[in-house]
């Protein structure tokens, strides 16, 4: 029998018939980043892209589909725009990460790093490592004290100060 592995549910989220994911943070970043477009246009801007075209044109999207990914990062605060001016042009936006999209970065990359593990059918296309050193990257789940934990040595609690201001 295999077993089955879980985050620790602490406290009255150990019954998880008992509550509701109300207010769930995961869901409201999903509301953001939940498309392919939005993701794809993040690890753009993360490889360095700024300009319109050039999002449109590396992730292979319409101009339609990448003013609407690009719209949605910007109002959510994830890029924000400076302008620009080519001689004989006229000015436009180029898109630059902001303290927030940067923030983001573990979460894009342990999507790659599951992409190459599962999804390529063989070496994977990138190696993510360390600029200087060249040392290999990984995203992991480590406690303050550096540990690494497994899904079922991950506590889930309530948080109390949450609770306070919710209430205050």
């Amino acid at each position: 029998m295999m077993s089955v592995m879980a985050a620790v549910m602490e406290g009255p989220l150990a019954d998880l018939s008992a509550w509701r994911a109300d207010e769930c943070s995961i869901a409201k970043a999903m509301d953001i980043v939940g498309s392919r477009s939005a993701v794809l246009a993040l690890r753009e801007a993360y490889y360095g892209t700024r300009r319109f075209d050039g999002f449109a044109a590396r992730i292979g999207i319409t101009d339609a589909a990448a003013a609407a990914a690009l719209r949605k990062l910007t109002d959510a605060g994830l890029l924000e725009k400076h302008p620009y001016r080519e001689a004989g042009q006229r000015t436009r936006n180029e898109y630059r990460l902001t303290e927030k999209g940067r923030d983001l970065l573990p979460a894009v990359l342990a999507l790659m790093q599951w992409g190459d593990k599962y999804l390529q059918p063989g070496p994977s296309p990138l190696l993510l490592v360390e600029a200087a050193t060249g040392d290999p990257v990984r995203v992991e789940v480590r406690s303050a004290s550096g540990r690494e934990i497994a899904l079922d040595q991950l506590g889930v609690r309530l948080n109390e100060e949450f609770r306070r201001a919710r209430r205050g």
